[in-house]
């Protein structure tokens, strides 16, 4: 059996990995290619790892200086609607090399520090505090998110990989977070998940005999609580009312809901 070493070390080597199928696609990119609109609006391709970088280092910050990180959270308390926005703006304006080399050094200084990190102690964050291998996750489903913004924007073909499991551990894992940001009970009753991994594996989680299940492919799962698409144009069958308004409103991030994007998107 696996062990919390074992899982850290293995989410570690995902988010490497999927950190640097996208540099790969950044890399090569003048300054004009940096510029580039993505799907999120008001968002270029600076933006976007700009993001990234700043969100590594806040989670460095939360995982190493508690002193840092709760500017950070004051930070957040004094303009919680624009500091995101914020900080990946400011990030942006710098030049593109300089910001790709930021976030180069941020990420992997981050994974030495989760790596690091003593086990049973949980890191602060803007959501419930975390343990390592819960934040390498919650890094993972932003890196592949923000990601495949990149990816559309630059016309690149996404191809997933099983390395989703991570999001799709993660959407499943936020089900009541989801109904409690916004105000709404949460199920009491435990959900079904079965979905189609893209190597044509079956990952499930919950209860075979739940009244409350969600099916369909995994991709689409992980489109669905990143908010990378509409629920409208994604695959996903429901059986039960409460997983029906699950899909509604799923989200695998912290902080308040998001507005998720228009229907008429391509999955």
């Amino acid at each position: 059996m696996p062990t919390a070493d074992d899982r850290l070390a293995e989410v570690l080597a995902d988010l490497n990995a999927e950190g640097d199928r996208v540099a790969e696609l950044v890399a090569p990119l003048d300054d004009a290619g940096w510029r580039t609109p993505t799907p999120a609006e008001g968002w270029d391709v600076a933006h976007q790892v700009g993001h990234l970088a700043w969100t590594d280092e806040v989670a460095l910050l939360a995982a190493t200086d508690q002193d840092g990180w709760d500017r950070v959270v004051n930070a957040a308390v004094a303009d919680p609607d624009r500091f995101v926005d914020d900080a990946a703006a400011e990030a942006a304006a710098t030049d593109h090399l300089t910001l790709l080399e930021r976030w180069l050094h941020g990420r992997k200084a981050l994974a030495a520090a989760l790596d690091a990190h003593p086990p049973g102690q949980k890191i602060p964050w803007f959501g419930p505090p975390m343990s390592a291998t819960s934040m390498a996750t919650a890094r993972f489903m932003e890196t592949w998110a923000h990601g495949l913004d990149v990816a559309e924007a630059l016309g690149a073909v996404d191809e997933p990989t099983d390395r989703i499991r991570h999001v799709v551990h993660l959407g499943v894992r936020t089900r009541d977070f989801a109904f409690a940001t916004r105000g709404l009970d949460v199920p009491a009753a435990p959900f079904r998940v079965e979905l189609e991994a893209p190597s044509g594996d079956v990952w499930t989680h919950g209860p075979e005999d739940a009244a409350q299940v969600v099916r369909g492919p995994a991709y689409h799962f992980c489109l669905l609580v990143t908010q990378r698409r509409h629920r409208a144009d994604l695959d996903l069958a429901v059986t039960g009312a409460e997983a029906d308004r699950w899909l509604d409103i799923a989200q695998a991030f912290a902080g308040p809901p998001g507005s998720g994007r228009p229907p008429g998107g391509n999955a």
